[in-house]
């Protein structure tokens, strides 16, 4: 079913992320935020929430966009669910993961799902990286916390939002953290 507020966040997101790519593949940065509303889709989230999802990281990593800005193009629930998602770039890379792990107690059930279905994407994709790559140090050496803080983050990140998630979902999550898990344990530390 068409509706213009999905139409207008996916336009959101195409304009907002033109001419940014994915962390080392190269892909356009819409993928990303594409697949994460395609994930909540198929876990029959409401269209708000995939209208969220289509714009999640706006905010933090494009110029020009607000809250506020996302607020009056898109409405206060979705402003809502993103504002509830994004990080302040300015704080260190470990506080700012710590804090996204203590919040998930404390975030609507709709930014859960958003979040959730983000970690799934990011998970898949390293994995898919990693397994793919001829120098999975090169791979880990894009990440701000390198390969032990960012996988000891990442699985505690899971296991916060297992816990307020859907059993379907939940299992697709910690799926996703075995196998890059699995991936990473043969690739050298890059910090």
């Amino acid at each position: 079913m068409f509706e213009p507020a999905t139409e207008r966040a996916l336009q959101i997101c195409l304009e907002a992320h033109a001419g940014q790519t994915r962390k080392g593949g190269g892909a356009p940065y819409a993928v990303h935020p594409l697949h994460v509303a395609w994930i909540l889709a198929r876990w029959g989230a409401a269209p708000v929430v995939q209208r969220a999802a289509l714009v999640h990281d706006v905010p933090e990593d494009c110029a020009g966009w607000s809250l506020a800005r996302l607020q009056r193009e898109l409405g206060p629930e979705v402003a809502a669910i993103v504002g509830q998602l994004t990080e302040d770039k300015s704080r260190p890379w470990i506080e700012r993961k710590q804090a996204a792990i203590d919040h998930v107690s404390d975030l609507a059930p709709e930014a859960v799902l958003v979040k959730a279905a983000d970690k799934l994407h990011n998970l898949r994709t390293l994995a898919e990286a990693l397994r793919s790559s001829p120098d999975p140090a090169q791979i880990w050496s894009r990440f701000n916390g390198g390969r032990d803080s960012t996988l000891r983050m990442s699985a505690a990140l899971v296991e916060a939002l297992c816990r307020r998630l859907e059993p379907g979902p939940a299992a697709e999550l910690r799926e996703a953290m075995t196998i890059l898990l699995r991936e990473s344990a043969s690739g050298p530390t890059a910090r």
